[in-house]
């Protein structure tokens, strides 16, 4: 079965003012000039979702999210629905990602059924796992990430457009880098639990490496056995920067 063109997202997280969305208007004109043999999306904050889906209306930079709620509506102050993420110029939206399993305790089933709330509002899910440094260590990454996709994959996605983005948390904005074989060990064990999960469902969707990926890491990792693109997170609040993992495709 033919796999997803490869996507390569990114996570602005809590970065980005008004004045950043020249950022993604550079990336938006360089991608005009010069097209990308893969999908790119830009997921900014809430504030700036709407602005940058009316900026870069109609190009090549697709708008995504970085979190929604499980419910489409009701007394959860503070928090976005999938519906406002999507309504806002969305279409894809980041679950899971470690800094909201660590920070805000959110568990596999909490993923899960964003992941519903995401699928029901038309949203493209970016559904994150990975292992801390003591799993790692531990020699525990492969059954940790199975165990999270078992945990936190739907059996409704299945036929559905998503992707699953890797990320060992200990590599997140920390420069560290797993061995390109582990990043291999990892993915194809990702791919067999996504298939276990979805069956012929699981064997489509991209699968996302993401941690420390830059402009001079980009091309090698990119070129591993099950890697269907990247989640970058500081490396795409600059659109040069950006721009040099996305021609490492």
């Amino acid at each position: 079965m033919k796999q997803s063109v490869k996507l390569v997202a990114g996570n602005w997280k809590m970065n980005g003012l008004g004045a950043s969305l020249a950022e993604a208007e550079t990336l938006e004109k360089a991608l005009k000039e010069q097209a990308a043999a893969c999908r790119v999306a830009l997921c900014p904050p809430a504030t700036l979702i709407d602005r940058m889906a009316q900026a870069l209306k109609g190009g090549a930079v697709e708008i995504g999210g970085q979190d929604c709620h499980a419910e489409t509506s009701g007394a959860y102050t503070g928090s976005v629905s999938a519906e406002m993420v999507r309504d806002a110029g969305a279409r894809l939206v980041i679950l899971g990602h470690s800094e909201r399993r660590a920070g805000f305790g959110e568990t596999d089933a909490d993923v899960a059924a964003k992941v519903e709330a995401a699928l029901a509002a038309d949203l493209e899910p970016i559904i994150c796992i990975g292992e801390t440094l003591q799993e790692r260590e531990a020699g525990q990454a492969v059954e940790v990430v199975s165990r999270q996709v078992a945990g936190s994959l739907p059996a409704s996605l299945a036929g559905k457009a998503f992707a699953v983005a890797y990320e060992p948390v200990w590599a997140i904005g920390t420069g560290l880098t797993p061995t390109l074989e582990q990043i291999e060990e990892v993915h194809a064990a990702v791919r067999a639990a996504m298939v276990a999960k979805l069956g012929d469902g699981g064997r489509v969707a991209p699968i996302l490496y993401g941690g420390s990926v830059k402009p001079s890491n980009a091309r090698e990792i990119l070129a591993v056995a099950e890697v269907g693109g990247a989640l970058v997170g500081g490396a795409s609040l600059k659109a040069e920067d950006f721009l040099g993992i996305i021609r490492a495709v």
